[in-house]
């Protein structure tokens, strides 16, 4: 696995490539390669970077046009445990606000509880 930096941003992170995907921290990659490892042995499947879960459609008034975009999460990864569990995980190194709102919407909306790493 070959690892390449790019310059750092505001929370002091440097988003990194590995395996040609792109990552926003060190932590995220790293976190990406143990569960490569874990799917290729077998204990988790249906690895997925980056999926995106809709929080609120967008708005759309009687003229449809849109007023209001759709709010999205993005996990960092989405996986199936051997018992099969669907996990949604996000590496997190510091909590934004609006991380904390779209973390509550999620367990509202679909009833997903985001594993922080």
């Amino acid at each position: 696995m070959a690892w390449r930096y790019t310059p750092q941003n505001k929370y002091s992170n440097r988003k990194v490539v590995l395996d040609g995907k792109k990552f926003d921290s060190k932590k995220e990659a790293r976190r990406y390669a143990e569960l490569i490892t874990l799917q290729r042995s077998g204990w988790i499947s249906n690895l997925e970077c980056q999926k995106r879960f809709e929080l609120i459609p967008k708005q759309i008034d009687s003229e449809g046009k849109c007023i209001e975009r759709k709010c999205e999460y993005i996990a960092d990864f989405t996986y199936k445990t051997q018992s099969g569990e669907t996990v949604v995980e996000d590496t997190k190194g510091f909590r934004t606000p609006e991380y904390i709102i779209k973390r509550k919407l999620m367990l509202y909306v679909h009833g997903i509880r985001v594993r922080e790493i």
